[in-house]
């Protein structure tokens, strides 16, 4: 397809992206080769995860965003699961916290030893002199992980809880946006299942709306809805907690191979899939009335599944295809044709999967609106998304507020029927050193409360988020004495002062920059 060559005003249409050097890449990973449209990528701005090969089971690696350069073969990887991982996902509310889907998972005996499908044990049948191979006791469920605060130094097989219910292979896991421990799973037994992972509660299991295989689910941006893709060529909108299907688009695209389905922040449904002459399709669609799509473009004719990966803040969309070499974007606005081609970036090499970090894990000081993980056969390559920008200060209209790591609701808030949108933070905290931020935040999470390791969260119940977040990152016996704590705090009250200052300032320069512009263009 020949996109229009329309001049339109947009602050996006310069953004560029670009690779990073190769010392900034991560080497040597032997990227999984299983044959599903998954990302096999998930990165926080702690870890990257990537699913990678395995011998006699299924693994992922999870490293440090700063552990760049060539990987040792030897390097612990997280490798409970004995079939083939399949997707994986960053708890959004805890950046220690990591749910996997598999081929096949350990099997579980309840009351007994575990089996697990690849054992050389044997049984002895009863009343039988005869030997056999083990059957499989349960079949394949999701596992939840916790990565030690550092990373790993040893493999990790014993996960934080394994979560029962699939009865064949897991090939979705995906969080709940706002409210905390809540984890969806979908398999290819066309079931959906919601759980309660503090409690490893199974709370809402959907099995009769999907009559084919499942290709992906989408929370809305309160997690009161969830949209999914289906093999049956469906979209559907579905409430969790009712159990009912709100709307339905049925074939969205014609074509027969996999399509994606996400949820906009306004509510609005964005599709990637197939014609009928299999040609690649971009749609835009109005959940209020789902006959005939807001927008439909036709991209090329390659057969890689297009993977959406959506930017709330900036309403911008990035599409990758698996097995291409480039990375198509777009800004989705409220005037016709809705879907505004932006730009491409292309690469050599083609990509094999394709991991996105959240928007609280950007350098806002280079002005990066985004910043994706790359696949390759044997390596993962940073590449970054940057609008160019004149001004060294903090860019308001690029980085509005942004959904921070706090979850708005308990599991149970939820279930109840409460919904509530993301909590949002500013990112012009993130020219403060890090020390001095790590003074403001605080995360409390169930799954970390099962763990003997003590972190920032088992301070005692009560504290402020301040005396919470100190042990964390100042020795014992460091702040003892109220003459220091005095200190810490004239600190804390000039630093507000001076954050004050900084955005009063940043706001006259920004306005006095647009009056330069008005008048450099003959508006003023």
């Amino acid at each position: 397809m020949s996109f229009r060559k329309v001049v339109r005003q947009s602050k996006f249409r310069h953004v560029f992206g670009q690779p990073v050097k190769n010392d900034q890449c991560y080497e040597d990973i032997r990227v999984s080769r299983v044959t599903w449209d998954s990302t096999f990528c998930a990165v926080n701005p702690r870890f990257l995860a990537v699913i990678v090969e395995a011998s006699g089971g299924g693994a992922f690696l999870v490293l440090p965003l700063s552990k760049t350069g060539r990987i040792d073969k030897a390097y612990p990887t997280v490798c409970g699961h004995t079939g083939p991982v399949l997707d994986i996902d960053w708890c959004p509310h805890n950046d220690e916290v990591i749910a996997s889907g598999s081929e096949d998972c350990t099997v579980m005996v309840r009351h007994g030893a575990v089996v697990r499908p690849d054992s050389q044990v044997w049984l002895e049948a009863a009343g039988s002199t005869a030997k056999q191979r083990p059957q499989l006791a349960t079949p394949p469920f999701p596992q939840v992980w916790q990565i030690p605060e550092n990373g790993l130094t040893s493999p990790l097989t014993e996960p934080v809880v394994v979560l029962e219910g699939h009865t064949k292979r897991v090939g979705i896991v995906t969080w709940h946006p706002t409210a905390r421990n809540v984890l969806l799973s979908a398999g290819c037994d066309n079931v959906v299942l919601i759980w309660n992972v503090g409690t490893a509660e199974e709370l809402y299991r959907l099995d009769s709306l999907h009559p084919d295989l499942i290709y992906n689910v989408s929370w809305n941006r309160n997690g009161s809805l969830f949209c999914s893709a289906c093999k049956d060529k469906s979209v559907r909108i579905i409430d969790p907690r009712r159990g009912t299907l709100v709307a339905e688009r049925e074939k969205a695209h014609e074509g027969a191979r996999p399509m994606r389905a996400i949820f906009l922040a306004d509510g609005k449904v964005f599709t990637t899939g197939f014609s009928r002459m299999s040609e690649r399709q971009l749609a835009l669609w109005d959940p209020e009335n789902l006959e005939e799509p807001m927008a439909l473009q036709e991209l090329d004719s390659s057969n890689g599944a297009l993977l959406p990966f959506y930017d709330p803040d900036t309403s911008v969309v990035y599409v990758c295809g698996k097995g291409d070499s480039s990375i198509r974007y777009f800004e989705i606005t409220d005037e016709p044709p809705y879907i505004h081609f932006l730009n491409t970036f292309t690469s050599k090499e083609p990509q094999r999967g394709m991991g996105s970090m959240p928007k609280r894990g950007l350098e806002v000081s280079k002005c990066e609106i985004a910043r994706f993980y790359k696949l390759h056969e044997r390596k993962c390559e940073p590449i970054v998304m940057t609008v160019p920008r004149k001004s060294d200060l903090f860019q308001d209209d690029l980085y509005p507020d942004t959904a921070g790591p706090e979850a708005a609701l308990e599991a149970e808030e939820w279930v109840s029927g409460r919904d509530a949108s993301p909590i949002l933070i500013s990112l012009r905290e993130a020219y403060v050193p890090s020390k001095q931020r790590d003074l403001k935040v605080s995360r409390r999470n169930v799954l970390s409360e099962s763990r003997p390791a003590v972190a920032p969260s088992s301070a005692r119940p009560g504290a402020s988020t301040s005396a919470t977040s100190v042990p964390a990152s100042i020795p014992s016996g460091g702040l003892t004495g109220a003459g220091e704590a005095r200190k810490l705090d004239e600190v804390m009250q000039e630093l507000r002062a001076l954050r004050a200052l900084v955005k009063e300032q940043g706001e006259r320069i920004g306005r006095l920059e647009e009056q330069l512009g008005r008048m450099e263009n003959g508006d003023a």
